[in-house]
Formats: structure tokens, sequence, C-alpha cells
């Protein structure tokens, strides 16, 4: 499945964007907000590809002139997701885009064209997003796109960091997004 925006393909990940998935995820301003270990070589991005990425609902973000990853973006389907208690036609949205396409309203794009890929393909009535405390990049994204706050979750223990975070959490139903458009 390839989805398509002005401006981006979304589309599979495949061991040959470990080059520009370590290029972007290599970058600390990038994946420690995100919850993610800085990536440490090709072969850890790689890796990353093959045990984290290449999965359903799971798509690398590209520039449609040369189809090179940048980002991604995902959804987590009922259980598969991070939220607990998430019905089969609920999804959590996740999504990073490198540094040098901060700004350009490219990840906004994608999760615009992302929720409506589950709302109008997958039939999902609610999706469902959440940010680090401090991450104001992510927020903005996810206000912009209709998001509205439901609840804050402090001190969780976040293992893949090995830290505690507080993380905010925002939903959108179908018909939100609908009246929205």
């Amino acid at each position: 499945m390839i989805l398509t925006t002005s401006r981006l393909y979304l589309r599979p990940w495949t061991e040959c964007d470990a080059e520009s998935l370590y290029e972007y995820a290599k970058d600390p301003l990038v994946g420690p907000i995100a919850g993610w270990h800085v990536h440490t070589s090709v072969e850890n991005s790689r890796e990353i590809i093959r045990k984290v990425l290449a999965v359903p609902e799971t798509y690398a973000v590209c520039l449609k002139q040369d189809h090179i990853a940048i980002g991604s973006i995902g959804l987590m389907i009922g259980e598969k997701s991070n939220i607990a208690g998430l019905t089969d036609k609920e999804a959590e949205i996740g999504y990073w885009i490198g540094v040098p396409f901060w700004g350009g309203e490219l990840i906004l794009e994608a999760v615009r064209c992302m929720q409506q890929y589950a709302f109008e393909t997958l039939g999902m009535t609610k999706l469902w997003c959440g940010y680090f405390e401090g991450n104001t990049k992510s927020w903005h994204v996810q206000k912009k796109c209709g998001f509205t706050y439901q609840y804050t979750l402090k001190d969780i223990e976040w293992k893949l960091m090995n830290d505690v975070r507080t993380e905010i959490i925002t939903c959108i139903t179908k018909k939100e997004w609908e009246n929205q458009r």
C-alpha cells in the first residue's frame, strides 16, 4: 500500500531505507523526545527496520521527488497500541520527521493523509495520539489535525529509554474529523 499527498509518498519500510533512516534517526533532537534511542549506525537502523518498522500500517514518509525516507508514520490498531483499552476500531497514530524538514508542515500533511486512510479505508472510529511532556512540536501537529486533550499519564515508566515520563494523550473521532474537513 502506498499513500500519497501533494508532496509525499507514504510507503512500507524496506531494508534499503537503512542509510536514510540512520541519517535522520541519529540526531539526538529526534528520537529521545519521541521515546526512542538515537540510532548508532546504519546496521542499527537496518535492524530497527526489520524488528520495528517493517510491520503492517507503518510507513516511511518520503518526498515524492526522490522517494527517500525522511520520517515515519504509523497506526497501531486496537491492542497493538501503547494506549490501554482500545477496540479494534480505534488506533494510535505515531510519527516523526527528520530535523531538516521541521517547520515545513510535511509531517502535518502525512498525519492528515493517515487520518483519511484510517477513517475512510480502515473504518476506524477514533484515532488516539500521545506526546511526551516538552514535545511541543508534536502537540502543535496534533492540534492542527483536530486532536483534543483527553488525559495525562504522570510518572510512567518508559522502559525503552529506562526513564520516567509524563505523557499527554489526545484523540479525534471520525465524526470530529468529518466536521473539520
